[in-house]
């Protein structure tokens, strides 16, 4: 009996930390909202990022004391680059400007993300998109959501009917991952019905979650661009594997979402 009260507390618990990350992450949006529209033109690579940073400052201003507040003995993700395991306990794995690139250059496909870990797996996350107002949520055990609707994977079963997509290496990413990006969108091209391709990651998870694309790869990436879609896409009913099909963790090389009736075909297809 101790024990399902337990189970029913932690879990009313977790909802409830869902609700008010959610209050958060909208609030950080809304600041980067307000300094969307203008496109610059940056003359050196340094004035570039520093505009990043600046964009990711100003989210992050909103996003870290709200959510220390909420959870103060979780650790901070200091760098959304970053990959691999976590330590043991609770941490906090935000992108305050999921798609910065774009919201620099006035393009609409950018997102405000956070996601609590617990002992390396995630346990809510919340990725809203400012200029839309929509908000995607996830909780284990509980389903993915947007603006509480629920949501579910495509029922496609065929690669060659399918909408794919995947999202550009890195700026100064190993030479050989690259090499693999193309390769492999070279084998959708011919497998898959259309291959879409841009940045960020997350934003063709929300969609893979919602049915509206089949699947999402990935080579390489870091924790912050996958473990919000991940959460989403499991809860929404899809598989998460590595492009060869096994287990996914942070510290893999690749990554797949996808719907249950493409997967394998999927994972074929990046194989060859």
């Amino acid at each position: 009996m101790s024990e399902t009260l337990q189970t029913t507390h932690v879990a009313a618990s977790d909802a409830d930390l869902l609700h008010q990350t959610a209050i958060a992450v909208r609030a950080a949006g809304s600041a980067l909202r307000e300094r969307f529209g203008e496109v610059v033109r940056y003359q050196t690579r340094e004035e570039l990022m520093r505009a990043l940073a600046a964009n990711d400052d100003t989210a992050l201003d909103i996003l870290r004391p709200r959510l220390t507040r909420l959870r103060p003995d979780a650790g901070w993700v200091e760098d959304e680059l970053d990959g691999g395991a976590l330590p043991p306990g609770e941490w906090w794995v935000v992108d305050p400007a999921e798609g910065n690139v774009n919201h620099l250059h006035a393009l609409p496909e950018w997102a405000v993300t956070a996601t609590l870990v617990r002992e390396n797996q995630p346990v809510l996350t919340v990725v809203h998109l400012p200029l839309t107002g929509e908000t995607y949520t996830a909780l284990t055990g509980a389903g993915a959501h947007l603006d509480g609707r629920p949501l579910h994977v495509s029922q496609t079963a065929d690669l060659a009917l399918s909408i794919v997509a995947t999202s550009q290496a890195r700026p100064d990413e190993d030479e050989k991952v690259v090499r693999r990006v193309g390769s492999s969108i070279t084998a959708m091209l011919f497998d898959a019905l259309v291959v879409r391709t841009a940045v960020p990651a997350t934003l063709h998870l929300t969609n893979v979650a919602a049915g509206r694309i089949d699947a999402f790869w990935q080579f390489a990436g870091a924790r912050a661009d996958l473990l919000p879609g991940a959460l989403l896409v499991t809860e929404a009913g899809g598989r998460i594997s590595d492009a060869e099909g096994r287990p996914w963790t942070p510290q893999s090389e690749s990554f797949l979402a996808a719907a249950p009736g493409v997967h394998a075909e999927a994972v074929a297809t990046l194989s060859r």
